[in-house]
């Protein structure tokens, strides 16, 4: 037949029978034990999921407005600094009042050309906003527009136009869209399916965990619950459904049953109730129902997911890897091979949650070093306990996962048998009167495990038999010309 890069025996209808059997007993094995726990987490959380009414709260919201008021974008076209008189109406005659900012006082101003059209207005900018960042011309800001505000009097010396914040839109999308252009441009429709993945992950936290811990509901169960499905979403999506992705899957789960243990333990233990956190005060006068150790619990257990499913998925795909490098290696050798790969994960992972938290609490970092406190205080006290606990409780989840998961995928590759599955069972290597059948075989083709072993063997065979074939008539060859070069 045509050339081919690898011979297969015609004969091999047996053992790829095999190879199929071994996929199936693999994934009978698994989904033994995944299928309940799925079932009982979807359960649970059909049981848990929050009716959705927001009775009960008070929260007020800072972009609503007074009649009148309204909250307007626009482009800066100049920034001038300069009395802040100058920048709102004449002083009460009757009442002698001046303005707030006092004589001599200076201002931030912005004349902004507004995007719903007419005249630049001109915005006062709050003075940490124009300590610490400042404005320019071309920045897009959002203004609290109070010049129709019903029952504002012309009197009062306030600005009409003041600063709130700036719009973020264009920056945020345009890194959005080259984020997911380069993962796609690198791990293609795998890298598409993880994006669709995180945007589905997103929902079952703003539409069921959320509004859970809004209404009251058992904060470790629903972070169990949510951060479960979330990783069976997330994980058979973006890798397929597979014996490693199962393998991760279970490595995940024993990961998080350890993690939410401990942050039950260390929330109660380290008594963390959101003191100090000006964020955790409003939510405390916000419902009765809420509990700030609760969403503080979840939060440390929704925190590790990421590095969790990372981990978990390279351990298990390390050793399926080694073990279609190597299929001969006895379980003992290569759970210790993967091992090794996975103590350098941990050392990396370690840091990355470390250096990961110590950056979004940068800012806290740098008030309670200007209090020159000892370290001890430091790292215990309520500004930093919680991100201390959250690097420790996450970085002990993954540590423990890691070789839980290698284990696992030790024990399912091997249990399988699919080492021999696949390997060539026709005539014996030399047999002149076998008939090969020339087929190349891909990679991306290959979906059960063992199966690039088994063509690498074919291919070494096959080598060793062309060898084997060849050698006497290339002997003699030498012989005669080693001959001819005598005479």
């Amino acid at each position: 037949m045509g050339s081919g890069h690898s011979h297969v025996s015609q004969g091999h209808s047996e053992p790829t029978a095999q190879a199929i059997a071994a996929r199936r007993k693999a994934n009978y094995i698994l989904a033994a034990v995944l299928v309940p726990l799925t079932l009982l987490t979807l359960a649970a959380m059909a049981m848990l999921w929050p009716s959705g009414s927001k009775e009960g709260i008070s929260l007020a919201n800072p972009y609503s407005a007074a009649p009148g008021v309204t909250f307007d974008t626009g482009k800066i076209q100049g920034v001038v600094v300069e009395s802040c008189m100058q920048g709102t109406a004449a002083p009460d005659a009757n009442s002698g009042q001046q303005a707030s900012g006092g004589e001599g006082s200076d201002c931030t101003f912005a004349f902004t050309e507004p995007d719903k059209g007419g005249s630049p207005v001109k915005v006062v900018i709050n003075p940490d906003i124009a300590k610490s960042h400042g404005v320019k011309p071309g920045d897009q800001i959002r203004y609290l527009n109070l010049s129709n505000a019903q029952g504002a009097s012309a009197g009062q010396g306030s600005p009409a136009y003041i600063f709130v914040d700036f719009v973020r839109t264009l920056p945020i999308v345009l890194l959005a869209l080259l984020y997911a252009v380069v993962v796609i441009a690198v791990a293609r429709w795998r890298g598409l399916r993880a994006l669709i993945g995180l945007v589905g992950a997103y929902f079952v936290l703003v539409s069921f965990m959320l509004p859970g811990l809004v209404e009251g509901k058992p904060p470790l169960l629903l972070a169990l619950v949510g951060s479960t499905v979330i990783m069976i979403g997330v994980l058979y999506f973006a890798h397929g459904f597979s014996a490693r992705t199962s393998t991760a899957l279970l490595g995940t789960m024993f990961g998080l049953a350890i993690t939410a243990l401990l942050a039950a333990w260390a929330t109660d233990a380290a008594n963390l109730a959101g003191v100090g956190n000006h964020d955790a005060a409003t939510l405390v006068n916000t419902s009765a129902n809420i509990s700030i150790s609760g969403v503080i619990l979840c939060g440390l257990i929704i925190s590790g997911l990421g590095v969790l499913n990372d981990v978990t998925i390279t351990q298990s795909s390390a050793v399926w890897e080694l073990y279609e490098l190597a299929p001969a290696t006895s379980a003992r050798k290569l759970f210790t091979s993967a091992m090794r790969i996975g103590r350098d994960h941990i050392a990396s992972t370690v840091y990355t949650i470390a250096f990961a938290y110590a950056g979004a609490a940068l800012p806290i970092l740098i008030i309670v070093m200007l209090y020159d406190r000892p370290l001890g205080d430091t790292l215990t006290s309520a500004e930093l306990s919680e991100e201390v606990i959250r690097t420790l409780v996450g970085s002990i989840g993954l540590v423990l996962a890691i070789p839980v998961t290698t284990l696992i995928a030790v024990l399912v590759v091997k249990a399988t048998g699919i080492r021999t599955a696949g390997l060539p069972s026709g005539p014996a290597a030399g047999d002149h009167g076998e008939t090969h059948e020339h087929r190349t075989v891909s990679p991306d083709d290959v979906d059960d495990t063992g199966a690039l072993a088994a063509a690498a063997a074919v291919a070494a065979e096959t080598q060793a038999e062309t060898q084997a074939e060849t050698q006497p008539e290339t002997q003699a060859e030498t012989r005669r010309g080693r001959r001819a070069d005598r005479g």
